[in-house]
């Protein structure tokens, strides 16, 4: 089968647990992933976890960041070569990245986590980086596009921004955590924010427990 893969842009929003947890739900479903990394991304990443993401080092970097914990532990979680060789990384200033045109075969395309400054510029249809480029494609051949925003409060224009990606076809994710799934730790708030962008995608996963109807089931023992 031809190899085509779920598109993960992450943004400069703060959140880079939420990317990371998704990445591994991805990997952990066997699907492929095409990773785009923005430039103030970067930044926030290295804030939150003292990971340097370089272009040149992305294979080792990506795997010290999803062996992290959203506590910020390190090796919380084990990420294999065979995960790791399905990913492809594809630099945010390279406009002429496969997924940058609509004949690139890909299942659709995750923003997590979604800056604002992301939202307006998809929303308006700019192209500035890889990462928006993708984006635009991604609606204009009604593929399925998450987003993934991270921001608050919010004010009129980046409301109106949303709503012009829905009714343009996005799903918009905000990144705001329940606790109905008996939440016990950090990383379980973040992995369901993660596992809910996954559902949206259709991509399988076990990241929290679902709701049947029990009342108080959020405070029993998993």
């Amino acid at each position: 089968m031809p190899r085509r893969p779920w598109v993960v842009g992450v943004s400069g929003a703060s959140g880079t647990p939420y990317a990371a947890s998704v990445v591994r739900g991805l990997l952990t479903a066997g699907e492929a992933v095409d990773l785009i990394v923005s430039r103030a991304s970067r930044l926030t990443l290295l804030d939150e976890t003292g990971i340097s993401f370089r272009d040149a080092h992305w294979r080792a970097d990506l795997r010290e960041w999803l062996a992290r914990g959203a506590d910020g532990k390190p090796g919380t979680f084990g990420v294999t070569d065979a995960d790791l060789d399905l990913v492809r990384y594809w630099p945010a200033g390279d406009l002429a990245a496969g997924p940058s045109s609509g004949s690139y075969p890909v299942k659709g395309m995750l923003i997590v986590p979604a800056s604002t400054a992301c939202v307006a510029g998809v929303a308006l249809g700019l192209s500035k980086d890889l990462l928006q480029r993708v984006a635009s494609v991604t609606l204009k051949e009604r593929r399925r596009l998450v987003v993934a925003v991270r921001e608050t409060p919010l004010n009129g224009q980046t409301l109106r921004h949303l709503v012009t990606l829905d009714e343009a076809g996005a799903v918009v994710v905000p990144a705001s955590p329940a606790f109905y799934a008996g939440a016990t730790h950090i990383q379980d708030l973040v992995d369901f924010v993660a596992g809910r962008v996954l559902d949206t995608a259709e991509v399988p996963h076990r990241l929290y427990r679902r709701w049947e109807g029990e009342l108080g089931s959020g405070s029993k023992e998993a």
